[in-house]
């Protein structure tokens, strides 16, 4: 297995696409929760950036992506704030960027795998480190909205990830062509992402209603 993994002018286009589009769609959570306009911007950053925070402090990696690069910060902020005026018509677009959080989902998979798999680390923790990327963003979203975070719900998602980073790794480990292996491991979770939202699909519920004493 090659040893680094860049990624690629797309890759890159439809990371920055994603961060702007979760941003977006943190500010009308913002929005819900009557936050100011601070908040609303801090809120899109948070959630944008902060599964890729998250995983390079767990993981030790530094500098940290937006230190690194300081323009997605105004890019996350810049989006939040827009999005205060252009809110009444964001219910026109709710099919648009339901498509784009699934795209953000499986790209920050792939780059957070990228980050585990440069840093040389266990596969798991190579797949752990996709998960983390993809998904602690909206984590941090909803515990700051004081809500159930979607990853702790029986929603596809956090699985989408992972069966997004196991493919990926799969293809890598028997040294498929690294482009058609990300195509193929980013087609596939968001087709499983679409569906998921399509039909309802769902994990296995934990329902305890018993006394513990």
């Amino acid at each position: 297995m090659p040893g680094t993994f860049e990624s690629t002018t797309l890759l890159h286009i439809l990371f920055v696409i994603a961060i702007i589009a979760e941003a977006m769609t943190a500010a009308l959570a913002a929005g819900k929760r009557e936050m100011d306009w601070l908040g609303v911007c801090m809120l899109g950053c948070v959630t944008a950036l902060g599964g890729g925070t998250v995983r390079d402090v767990v993981l030790g990696n530094h500098p940290l992506t937006w230190v690194q690069h300081p323009i997605y910060l105004l890019l996350t902020g810049g989006a939040a704030l827009c999005t205060i005026a252009i809110a009444r018509y964001m219910h026109k677009l709710r099919n648009i960027f339901l498509f784009l959080d699934a795209v953000g989902l499986v790209v920050f998979t792939i780059i957070g795998c990228n980050v585990g798999l440069r840093l040389e680390l266990p596969l798991v923790v190579v797949v752990a480190s996709g998960m983390l990327t993809g998904c602690v963003g909206g984590v941090l979203r909803d515990i700051l909205c004081n809500s159930i975070p979607l990853l702790f719900r029986a929603e596809l998602y956090a699985t989408v990830s992972i069966v997004t980073g196991v493919l990926y790794i799969s293809g890598l480990t028997v040294d498929l062509n690294h482009d058609i292996v990300m195509g193929i491991a980013m087609l596939s979770g968001l087709t499983l992402r679409l569906l998921a939202l399509r039909y309802g699909w769902s994990m296995p519920k934990f329902v305890y209603g018993g006394n513990i004493h």
